[in-house]
This record gives structure tokens, sequence and C-alpha cells, in this order.
């Protein structure tokens, strides 16, 4: 694994730098992690790279882990366009975009761009549309303990008291929050992102824990029947974060799925 932090142009805002963490070579994967930050990805991409021989691209994005966020990046579209900007200045082709929660949400908007370098999405339990009758869980309103229980299947493996962190740590999770809310909002959901997402074009993964309750099954299931191409996989004994919890299913379904339809050299 290496991290390079690029220094990305973002109209508007200016230049941003953005760590990225890599893994691997050969075909590119776009990696967007959720609200629990980057060490929420680092196993999977690691897994990920070695069990499929591709490349795996890990950013942070800007106001999780302690970096800094321009105040004029403060929405899910402007990470997108971030991201955009990044496989342009990167010159990269046939990107399956992967991503878990609001990482989710970031990679439709991506998809919504109609970037011709963007092949594929992988949805992982993703926020972002409303759903009547299946809301969001209101994280802003819930202790760590309680995000914990609706998180995982088995939350006791994963179960941390914020409380006993070092300040450093707390500092970080405090600016994670924040950054959570500036870019999703407290609600997390874009009233006008369902209605968009018929217009993708692009094969699309919704791969969704059966045990999630953050964002429920019948919620991803409105998610996939929202985008012309999704196909939805649900998975067995998991939670909100697949990739933490069950990686080899996570594995095995994007392994399968004609949305990341893996160049010859992949394998």
């Amino acid at each position: 694994m290496t991290i390079v932090t690029h220094d990305v142009d973002l109209p508007g805002t200016g230049s941003i730098g953005v760590p990225v963490a890599e893994y691997g070579s050969g075909q590119p994967f776009l990696l967007l992690h959720g609200g629990a930050g980057p060490a929420s990805v680092t196993g999977f991409a690691e897994k990920f790279a070695a069990a499929h021989q591709v490349r795996v691209l890990a950013p942070t994005h800007p106001g999780f882990d302690g970096t800094e966020r321009p105040e004029a990046l403060d929405s899910v579209a402007g990470l997108a366009a971030l991201y955009q900007a990044l496989l342009d200045q990167l010159d990269l082709s046939d990107v399956t975009v992967i991503g878990n929660s609001i990482g989710g949400w970031i990679t439709a908007e991506i998809a919504l761009l109609k970037s011709p370098r963007v092949s594929g999405i992988v949805l992982i339990d993703a926020v972002g549309i409303e759903v009547p009758g299946h809301p969001v869980a209101e994280f802003f309103s819930l202790t760590m303990d309680q995000v914990f229980a609706l998180s995982f299947h088995n939350p006791e493996p994963f179960r941390i008291d914020p409380a006993t962190l070092p300040p450093a740590a707390q500092a970080v999770a405090a600016g994670n929050r924040a950054a959570i809310a500036a870019y999703a909002g407290t609600a997390m959901t874009d009233p006008t992102l369902a209605g968009r997402l018929g217009t993708l074009e692009v094969p699309a993964l919704v791969l969704w824990g059966d045990s999630d309750r953050i964002v429920d099954v019948a919620y991803g299931r409105a998610y996939a029947a929202a985008i012309p191409l999704a196909r939805f996989q649900l998975l067995t004994d998991t939670g909100h974060a697949p990739q933490l919890e069950t990686p080899d299913q996570v594995l095995h379904a994007i392994r399968d799925s004609a949305a990341t339809h893996f160049s010859a050299s992949a394998h």
C-alpha cells in the first residue's frame, strides 16, 4: 500500500489535497468510504486488490481523519465532482466505483456525471435517496453505542467506547461527524436523487446487508429499483458495513457481477 496526496483542482473551490491509499495494480477501482471513515475500507481494499489482481484507490474525503475541508466543499455532489476530477487527473479508464453508506451516495452522484471513465458502480448499503416509510436512521440523535447496534449483525467485535479513546482520536471522530453533517445533512438524503437515478446507463450492483438497521432492506431494494441496469443482492448475517463484517461475501458478489465486468487481464 502507498499513500499519495493528490492536489486536485475543483472549479469554485481551488486546489484540494486528497490523500489516496493505493493497493495493487491492474484494472482500476475507486473505493469510497462512508461515515465510519477511511479505516472502514482499508482491510477490504487490501484484500480486494490481492484477490482480483486489480488496482484499488481509496481516498480520504476532505474533513475526515483530521484532513482539511474547504468551506466551499459542502455537498455530496461536490465530492462527486472532486473525484471525477481526480479520475481525469490520473487519466484512468474503465473504472468501477464502489461506495459504502455515504460513499455509496457519492458513487451514485459520480455515475450521474456520466463520465466515460466510469464503466460500472457498486453501491454497498448506500444512503441518499428518500423511501417513504423507510427512513435513514437518525444518526446524529444516536449514541455511538446505538450506532454500533444498528450497524452490525453482530456489533460486539466492532464496538468502541468513544470515552476511552485518547483526546486526539476523539477530535478525529468529532471532525468526521462534522464532515458527515456538512456533506450529507442531518437527514442524509436528497429528495431529487431517486428520480435522477433513472437516467443512469452504467451497470450497477446494489449490495445490502440483511441486518442493516441504518437503512433497511426495503430501502436497498428501492435504491436498486431506481437504477435501470441495477441488480440487487442480499448479504446474509450482515449489517451496514459489509466490507468490514463479511468482506468475503462482498468480494464474491463483485467478482460474479456483470456490473464490474473485470477485464481479461484482471483475473
